[in-house]
């Protein structure tokens, strides 16, 4: 899938794009976690935003402020810039390309979980399938990535890292890839401690009424662009995975 106005020029002040899995965007899943943020980002627009019980509207706007900006999704491989040998279309090309060649899989479940500032979407049950597709996605596109700025170098190391987080931002331009990897689906921005329970209840509620505790489909991954470093990343690029093994096999 391709938003049509999808440019292969490079716009704005130099793009940056990432990889990201989005949920079939007709399933209740998209549904939920773009209504929790505000935004669509396949549609590049503002929706109507699902306001948990006991929050007043502006002030949970202001508590998924900053998700919004990246839309409803799970890192695969983190936003970045081209290199300058690169353009938009080849990015485009060799993603279509390595989507056709992963096996699309299954998750048990999700679940809403309090990850340390912030409420997000975990997997259930067996997460091998989904670390080997991320772990792959870094591989296969670090050639196109751009060296980190030394702004962006020094913005990441503020953060607590140890390391092999340290070793990883080095080598890859993100900590948190291979063994450091946690497949998580953002639905609020920084918390204080007294609000993460209340949110964390209120939305795993929501979550059970909207979606339900049924298997999510990983077939398929996603292109994510943003074209201005203080815009919102829109979803240019939808593509397939292959048949598991045992459908693929029949």
């Amino acid at each position: 899938m391709e938003r049509r106005n999808a440019s292969f020029l490079m716009v704005g002040d130099n793009p940056r794009f990432a990889i990201y899995f989005a949920p079939d965007s007709a399933g209740p899943l998209w549904r939920f976690g773009s209504a929790c943020l505000g935004y669509d980002a396949e549609l590049g627009t503002g929706c109507d935003l699902l306001v948990p019980a006991g929050w007043a509207e502006p002030e949970w706007r202001e508590r998924t402020h900053e998700p919004r900006r990246y839309g409803f999704h799970a890192t695969l491989k983190a936003p970045f810039h081209l290199c300058e040998e690169w353009r938009e279309r080849d990015l485009l090309l060799a993603f279509d390309a390595f989507a056709a060649e992963q096996r699309s899989f299954v998750l048990e479940g999700m679940r809403v979980r309090a990850l340390s500032h912030f409420i997000a979407l975990t997997p259930v049950g067996e997460t091998g399938d989904v670390v080997d597709l991320a772990a792959a996605c870094v591989r296969a596109f670090d050639r196109f990535r751009a060296p980190l700025s030394e702004n962006d170098l020094a913005r990441r190391l503020t953060a607590p890292l140890t390391e092999r987080q340290k070793a990883y931002l080095a080598a890859w331009g993100y900590p948190y890839v291979m063994e450091e990897f946690r497949f998580h689906m953002t639905l609020t921005g920084p918390l204080v401690e007294q609000e993460l329970d209340r949110a964390h209840r209120a939305l795993a509620r929501m979550y059970e009424t909207a979606v339900g505790n049924g298997p999510v489909a990983v077939d398929s991954i996603s292109l994510f662009r943003q074209d201005r470093r203080d815009g919102r990343f829109i979803l240019i690029r939808r593509a397939p995975l292959r048949a598991p093994r045992s459908a693929a096999a029949r």
